[in-house]
Formats: C-alpha cells, structure tokens, sequence
C-alpha cells in the first residue's frame, strides 16, 4: 500500500483525496495543513493522521511514500524540497510555484534527492491529447506550423474574494493565465514543442480588489519556425471549455467539449473523451495522473509529467507576463 499525505487541505485537497480514494494500492494516511480543523474534515473520513506540518508529521515517524502538495502556489516548491530531503517522492500542483529562481531549487533539490517529482497537468491524459499526441509523433500531421488554444472561464468577484491570496502577485503568482490558462498553454506547448519568444498583452478589465489579470493573450514563436496563441480569461461569461487547433502541412486538429476533429486529405478522424459513469472526463484524467505516478515509482521511472515540463509552462507564463508588462517581445530562457 502506498501511502499519501496530501499538504493543503482546501479545494485542490479534497480533489486529490478523492482520486486518491479510487486507487488501488494507495490510501490517504495523512493530512497536512496549518489549519489542523480543517485538515480533520478531510482526514478523518478516511483514518487519516492529522498534522499541522511535515515536520510534525516526521516527529511521529509516519513519513508517507508521496507527498501531494495542493497548497497556494508560492511555496510549492519549498515544500516539495522539504519532501524531497526527508526521503519522500512529491507530486506537486500547479504551478511549480511563481519563480524561476524557486523552481531552480526545486529541480537541484530532486537531482540530488534521486527521488520522483510530479507535476500535476492533467488533461495531457485525456484520451483527444493522447491521440492528437500520437498522430504528431506519427508524423500524420507533417510539419506543424501551428496552434492556438483558448481557456475562456468565468470567476464571480465572489472567486477572489473567497481568499486573501487570490489575485494577490507574491501568493497566487499571477491570474487568468497562472491558474486556469497554464493547463491550456502546457497543451500547447505539449504539442508544438519549445516555445522561444512571446508578445503578449494582459489587462484586468471586470474584477476589483485583485492585482493580476483577468484576459490575457499572447502570440508564441517557437524553436521549429511555428507560431501560437494562446487567450486566457476569468471573464468570459457564459464560460466555456478549453478549444485548442495544432495546424501542420499534411492535416489539421481541434480538440473542443471533449472531442477531437482531425482532418486528413482522405478525410476526418474523430476520438470523444471518454470515463467511466459518475466521473467526468477532466477527473478521469486527474486519476490517470495519479496512475501514472504509482506506476513509475513502481518501475523505477521518471513519471510522465515531471520538472522539466512544469518549467517549461512557468518559463512560458513568466514570459507572457512580462511582455505584457514591459509592451516588448520576450525571449524565453
């Protein structure tokens, strides 16, 4: 059995106790929040220890074999190296956290460790990403010469106001991009490969009391000559779903409300998201991550998704904010 402490014990933790439920081999043993009344909540339905700290937790010699770090953004990393220094592997939510310089530390700290680090991009495991996956290595798109991806959501006022780090700049790290568009822009990025320069443009234009973005949009120029976009909101309402294009010289694809079109000059090919009754496509693939992170501990190898792909959406985001800032173009490191 593998046991998972999961640190944060809000939204994003309750979601990972649930996935984490539905595993075999795997078990929730303990949760980890500042807050040991809320930890409680979500820790004791499930015979789960209860600690204000990893260390706290460590003093009882009840390490887990993961840790799952579902707490506000900045401080992900920190987190993640204290994990990594007590032995356990990590899987980390996004964003890595806020920084390059912090998500530096962390890549060093598992470089030493020889532990596995996680980062948590989920719908890379939905069945459209999987097969537009496919047929990009299978070469059936032939050169890719582009892409673009929307991630247009709606947050009430109420959303920021619900926490006192939503939209703030030093704990949340950014907005509409940093939180809801980084799944779409790692798509992107999943598909056309290394991103090399941005120029971008980003306003906050229906909420108060924030410091960050609500609409953002950038154009990408990548390493292979192709070119991107990206739009990221939390005010575009009604809201709708994640819509991403990849465009290539011997066929094109679109992925939208769970369906991915691939059209071929014999003809179309088309794969809807699939998951099983009382789940939905999104949690599905949540799940699927978590497999993926049991079956790579087991095997001995790196997980599908790990640091390099979560600095390389961080280095992407980081990017997209300061040419928007600066109204310059923005060569990624």
């Amino acid at each position: 059995m593998t046991d998972i402490a999961i640190i944060g014990a809000g939204f994003i933790g309750g979601v990972h106790a649930r996935l984490i439920d539905s595993l075999d081999g795997a078990r929730v043993s303990a949760v980890i929040d500042t807050d040991v009344n809320r930890a409680a909540l979500l820790a004791e339905p499930r015979g789960a220890r209860v600690a204000a700290s990893l260390d706290d937790l460590a003093e009882g010699h009840h390490l887990p074999d993961i840790v799952s770090i579902c707490t506000v953004s900045a401080g992900h990393a920190d987190l993640a190296v204290h994990a990594l220094e007590l032995g356990c592997d990590v899987l980390v939510e996004k964003p890595i956290d806020i920084t390059l310089v912090a998500a530096a530390r962390l890549t060093e700290a598992a470089k030493h460790s020889g532990r596995m680090v996680g980062v948590v991009s989920q719908r890379r495991f939905l069945d459209t990403s999987v097969a537009l996956r496919q047929a990009i290595d299978a070469g059936r798109l032939g050169r890719l010469t582009g892409g673009t991806v929307e991630s247009p959501f709606f947050r009430p006022q109420s959303y920021y106001d619900s926490g006192d780090w939503r939209g703030t700049r030093d704990r949340d790290g950014g907005g509409a991009l940093m939180n809801q568009g980084i799944h779409a822009l790692d798509l992107l990025l999943w598909f056309l490969g290394e991103a090399a320069t941005v120029t971008a443009a980003a306003s906050c234009v229906a909420h108060e009391r924030i410091e960050v973005e609500d609409v953002v949009g950038a154009a990408i120029g990548f390493t292979s000559g192709a070119v991107g976009t990206v739009f990221a909101s939390t005010a575009a309402f009604p809201e709708s779903g994640v819509r991403l294009s990849v465009f290539g010289t011997s066929g094109s694809a679109t992925i939208a409300d769970g369906r991915l079109t691939m059209r071929f000059a014999d003809g179309e090919e088309i794969v809807d998201d699939s998951a099983p009754e009382g789940w939905t496509s999104i949690d599905w693939a949540h799940r699927a991550q978590y497999a993926d992170l049991l079956d790579a501990r087991d095997a001995g190898r790196a997980p599908a998704i790990g640091l390099d792909d979560g600095h390389r959406a961080l280095a992407a985001v980081l990017g997209i904010y300061e040419s928007a800032r600066t109204a310059r173009t923005i060569t990624l490191p």
